[in-house]
């Protein structure tokens, strides 16, 4: 008798109003902790980064951590919230691990490139700062980040490519500046009437010449091709990485100026018409 009592005490003294206001005052606490919260897990984000960057680890390894602390962290603090306006966090967690199994059955890409990410940490066949091409769809370019669902390519034009690690993990890659050295290979035709072993010499006295070129014992000059307008000369020589295309782009130009100089002829595509009258 007295709790029957008491709850119809408790309902004449409820004000609707009042419980309103409890809300709303929940609401922006709420929305004040998640900001706060927020801008900690920034913070220390920041702060592992430095960290991560004193002991030298690895920029792609380093990338992908950090994601993945990053997300975490914000999971935990939405629950955090969640439980403060009373909810119970064991029915959260199964909330979480049924909603968890649906969307894995519904979301199964983004279950594989989180795979793919784990992948390509383990198996490393690229790093931050790389050069590559994916095979694929023939996206390339340097390696801006990797993280737990994407990978960053930065293009050469400035834009950002997001490819999903699931893709760079089941095409093949190029990898162009995995070695610190590449070997340079220039191909240039000449006319059959010009001078071969003057034109070979000539490819030979540039390679001396050019600084960036290495172990010129290693070089190699020879006759690629018998085409059907030019004897197509080629010549092969290793190269620091960093310098293989403006080093390939010198080479030609000097080619074309050295031969110029000195008589030997370039060929390009030519036809003869024959007219023949019937007079």
């Amino acid at each position: 008798m007295t709790d029957v009592v008491k709850n119809i005490t408790d309902l004449m003294n409820y004000s609707p109003k009042e419980g309103f206001v409890n809300f709303i005052v929940q609401v922006i606490l709420a929305l004040l902790i998640y900001i706060i919260g927020s801008r900690l897990i920034s913070w220390f984000c920041k702060f592992l980064k430095r960290h991560l960057f004193r002991f030298g680890t690895d920029d792609a390894a380093k990338s992908f951590l950090l994601s993945f602390i990053k997300i975490s962290l914000q999971a935990i603090l939405i629950l955090s919230i969640a439980g403060k306006f009373g909810i119970d966090k064991t029915s959260i967690a199964a909330v979480v691990g049924s909603a968890g199994v649906a969307v894995s059955l519904s979301l199964q890409g983004g279950l594989s490139n989180f795979i793919g990410g784990l992948l390509l940490m383990f198996l490393r066949p690229f790093s931050v700062g790389d050069y590559i091409i994916e095979n694929g769809e023939k996206n390339e370019g340097t390696v801006e980040k990797i993280e737990l669902y994407y990978t960053t390519l930065l293009t050469i034009d400035s834009r950002r490519i997001l490819i999903p690690n699931s893709t760079l993990t089941t095409n093949s890659i190029m990898n162009f500046t995995a070695l610190d050295k590449r070997r340079l290979e220039v191909k240039v035709g000449i006319s059959y009437d010009s001078d071969l072993l003057k034109a070979k010499e000539i490819l030979r006295e540039l390679i001396e010449q050019d600084p960036e070129l290495m172990d010129k014992e290693e070089v190699q000059i020879f006759v690629a091709e018998l085409g059907d307008s030019a004897v197509v000369l080629g010549l092969r020589s290793w190269v620091k990485t960093s310098e293989y295309w403006n080093t390939k782009w010198r080479m030609n130009e000097n080619i074309k100026l050295e031969f110029d100089r000195r008589g030997i002829h370039i060929p390009y595509p030519q036809m003869d018409v024959h007219v023949i009258s019937k007079d």
